[in-house]
């Protein structure tokens, strides 16, 4: 999250926005979302053009490492399991993930993959049925009110991570994903074998 707060920022900047607000914004909303809102006399693609500059900037450059517990809940995962649910886009996933040596799920679905982004259900039902998963069976981990609302949506058990006071609806609270790792794998040890990732566990 830092680095795409930093993102945003560089972004906003260009504008002659605040970066906070502008980053509140961006956390519930989709891109061309937020820039109706934000800058609404701009023309989105040409917003969108300069935002996936940045991104693929910070890509190559940025500095990343992965959250704490990150790396021991994903390799004890098994493959096949798991899936990342994003709003990005997978080449910028698969970039970040190989910056910090995290294992990268066989299932991701990004902004390209639907066409309702969170908080519609979608994204999340998509990553379920391409798991071979029933909603009702998989556990969402998210940081992001519009990826809670959207695993919510989807019918599925959503906890929070990574933020010290809980989004709303969150059925389970953790300050950290360090904090949830034996809970995870709990749960992924019962008869609830899918977990889908939105919070992306790299920062």
């Amino acid at each position: 999250m830092d680095n795409q707060r930093r993102v945003w920022s560089v972004w906003a900047e260009r504008y002659g926005l605040g970066p906070a607000e502008v980053y509140q914004v961006a956390l519930r909303t989709r891109p061309m979302e937020t820039f109706a809102q934000v800058v609404p006399d701009h023309d989105p693609r040409e917003c969108l053009a300069v935002l996936h500059e940045l991104e693929d900037e910070d890509v190559r450059s940025g500095v990343y490492a992965a959250f704490d517990g990150a790396s021991e809940l994903l390799d004890a995962l098994p493959s096949g399991s798991w899936a990342l649910v994003t709003s990005n886009y997978e080449h910028r996933v698969r970039g970040r993930f190989a910056r910090t040596g995290l294992p990268v799920p066989d299932v991701i679905v990004d902004a390209a993959s639907v066409e309702e982004g969170k908080p519609s259900p979608v994204p999340y039902l998509l990553a379920a049925k391409q798991l071979g998963a029933e909603p009702e069976d998989c556990l969402v981990i998210e940081d992001a009110p519009s990826g809670v609302q959207s695993g919510l949506r989807a019918g599925m058990t959503v906890w929070g991570v990574n933020a010290p006071v809980a989004v709303d609806g969150v059925h389970r609270h953790f300050k950290s994903l360090r904090a949830a790792v034996l809970d995870v794998l709990a749960f992924a040890s019962r008869t609830h074998p899918h977990q889908l990732e939105g919070s992306t566990p790299v920062e």
